[in-house]
């Protein structure tokens, strides 16, 4: 038995799982024993899947849109364009169905146990077979998962180069690009530590290295975003971290890449993914306003915006609706990971986002938010374990897409019929009032006020009309 290296399953991570070897991989079987690296593969991966189109409603086909009509206007603007979908490369092609209990359960038929650079090369050109079938226009990657890492700084640069090469010409075919990049900060022993936050200032250039690179590829390849996750930018301990420091440097990390940015006139949006924990006790990005409060305080408010993740607000105890609003009212809400958690499980499952409900909501903070663009709507999100069909995939990407769709009808629907913004209208409608205008535009001081509270003498107060709320949403659904 060929021995292949050190297999690492990452879990539990909104980057996946991964398939890294210590080793040089084997030569794969098929491409006749040859180590050149070259790419061979000219057949079709997702054969006997055709295109996914809108059938509508009742169509009973798993292959087929039943809310999402990409052309479609609501409020004025097209579907495609309210979402503007993408394909996590991660969870799709580099996705093992790996949980901590198990081993791999997903062996996908362009896959040969390899991380080479033809592997590379394979994963790539499925990719876009399949966000074609699909009918996506965007994807998402981190650098080292689509391709292989190296022995050096050179080589892994090497090796992205001539994969994104491949990525480029076959993105000339279509109008797909990244909606963003990123770097893989997490993995390598090198970032246990953390990378911008790093004890060690080798891993701190290092990793500054590393990003300069993803964003020179993001920009290459005409993507709109670069995304910034710090997965180990934390702590576990405060008894031997100084906190201060670490987000000084990780202040200086950013401010070293919005120049650097502005250097090769790369005019990509840079965002932020909040998350509480996992893998560190505590990450300095807990939330969405945990993170505009850095932002701020470090002078990078105008530079960055949010990369809300569905399932990263329920583990810092929050619903997606109100990170995206917390996003939103800050002027920081720049794009969305759609996931969602289980609330029985206590780690980030990156589940696809099925719930018409919580879709309809974070629509709503969408359509006042004016859309996503230059965002979109991110699926980071994977295959449970126990699905292993390539045919999985599709389906659960068509779900995912069929639920947003459906929850851009029922909020549009909501806000043209205008029942439930009246509720709300009305429970403030005192504010509307002359002493409500004036403390609005901070008019009325405590003595104004306090004048106004003895002449009024105890107020009746409304009530909120709770119940009423929810049963016009509700009936949306």
């Amino acid at each position: 038995m060929k021995k292949v290296g050190l297999l690492l399953i990452l879990l539990g991570l909104s980057a996946a799982s991964f398939l890294v070897f210590a080793e040089a991989p084997t030569c794969p079987a098929d491409l006749g024993g040859k180590c050149d690296d070259s790419d061979d593969w000219k057949g079709e991966f997702f054969a006997g899947i055709p295109k996914i189109k809108y059938e509508g409603p009742s169509s009973k086909n798993p292959l087929a849109f039943k809310w999402y009509n990409a052309e479609e206007e609501i409020l004025g603007k097209k579907m495609k364009d309210w979402f503007r979908f993408s394909v996590a490369f991660w969870h799709t092609f580099r996705g093992t169905g790996g949980d901590p209990f198990g081993a791999p359960t997903k062996f996908w038929p362009w896959e040969d146990g390899t991380n080479s650079l033809a592997m590379a090369k394979r994963r790539m050109r499925a990719n876009f077979e399949f966000l074609k079938k699909l009918g996506v226009e965007w994807w998402c990657f981190h650098d080292r998962d689509i391709a292989p890492d190296g022995q050096t700084l050179e080589e892994a640069n090497k090796n992205l180069d001539e994969v994104v090469e491949l990525a480029e010409e076959l993105q000339k075919e279509s109008k797909i690009r990244p909606l963003w990049g990123t770097a893989q900060l997490f993995l390598h022993p090198r970032y246990m530590h953390g990378a911008a936050t790093s004890s060690e200032v080798g891993v701190y250039a290092y990793a500054a290295a590393q990003v300069k690179k993803a964003i020179e590829v993001t920009h290459y390849l005409g993507g709109e975003n670069y995304v910034f996750w710090g997965g180990r930018e934390g702590y576990q301990s405060l008894l031997n971290t100084d906190m201060g420091r670490e987000l000084d440097h990780l202040a200086r990390f950013f401010e070293a890449a919005v120049a650097y940015k502005k250097k090769i006139g790369f005019n990509g949006t840079f965002l932020i993914e909040p998350k509480p924990q996992e893998p560190t006790k505590h990450q300095y990005d807990w939330d969405a306003a945990t993170s505009a409060n850095f932002l701020r305080k470090y002078g990078l408010i105008g530079e960055f915006k949010l990369n809300i993740e569905c399932n990263h607000a329920t583990l810092s105890g929050h619903t997606c609706h109100h990170e995206l609003e917390t996003a939103r009212l800050n002027g920081l809400l720049g794009n969305i990971d759609a996931n969602s958690g289980d609330a029985q499980t206590g780690w980030d499952t990156d589940q696809f986002l099925t719930d018409v409900a919580e879709a309809t909501m974070i629509m709503f903070s969408v359509i006042k938010n004016g859309g996503l663009a230059p965002g979109g709507f991110n699926f980071d999100a994977k295959l449970r374990r126990e699905s292993t069909d390539v045919e999985d995939l599709f389906i659960a990407h068509i779900s995912g897409m069929d639920t947003m769709a459906r929850g851009l009808r029922n909020a549009a629907k909501l806000i043209e019929e205008g029942t439930l913004g009246e509720v709300v209208s009305k429970r403030y409608s005192s504010w509307d009032s002359e002493l409500g205008k004036q403390i609005e535009e901070g008019k009325a001081d405590f003595e104004y006020l306090e004048k106004k509270a003895k002449e009024w003498g105890e107020m009746k107060v409304a009530s909120a009309k709770q119940e009423l709320a929810e049963m016009i949403f509700q009936s949306a659904l």
